[in-house]
C-alpha cells in the first residue's frame, strides 16, 4: 500500500507548527525532512484513525535526528500532526530495520 504522495507537498497550521518548536524544538523543515531520508518506517494508527486515517513513522532528519511523527494525507499533502524524538523503544524498532 502507497502512503506518501509522489509529490511531496506539507499542509502546514500555524498551531500544529508552532506547538512542535515550543514543546519538543522540531522545526518545520526537521519535519519534512524525515519524508526523504531512509529508513522510514510507518505503520498505520488504528487507535487515532476514527474520522481520517492516521500513519504513525519513525525517521531521521538530515543531521541524523531521530524522530517519531504522527500524521495524515489530505488531499496529497502530509500533514504532520505531532513530532518528537524517539523513545528507547522506538530506538530499538527503528534500528532494527
Amino acid at each position: 500500500m502507497k502512503i506518501i504522495p509522489d509529490i511531496l507537498t506539507f499542509d502546514w497550521d500555524e498551531g500544529n507548527s508552532n506547538k512542535n518548536l515550543v514543546k519538543h524544538i522540531v522545526t518545520v523543515q526537521e519535519s519534512e525532512e524525515v519524508f526523504t531520508n531512509q529508513p522510514l518506517i510507518i505503520a498505520t494508527d488504528e487507535k487515532h484513525s476514527t474520522s481520517e486515517q492516521r500513519f504513525l513513522a519513525l525517521g531521521r532528519t538530515n543531521k541524523d535526528r531521530k524522530l517519531f511523527l504522527s500524521f495524515t494525507i489530505r488531499k496529497d499533502k502530509i500533514r504532520i500532526i505531532s513530532i518528537r524524538d524517539i523513545n528507547r523503544k522506538e530506538t530499538k524498532i527503528y534500528e532494527t530495520h
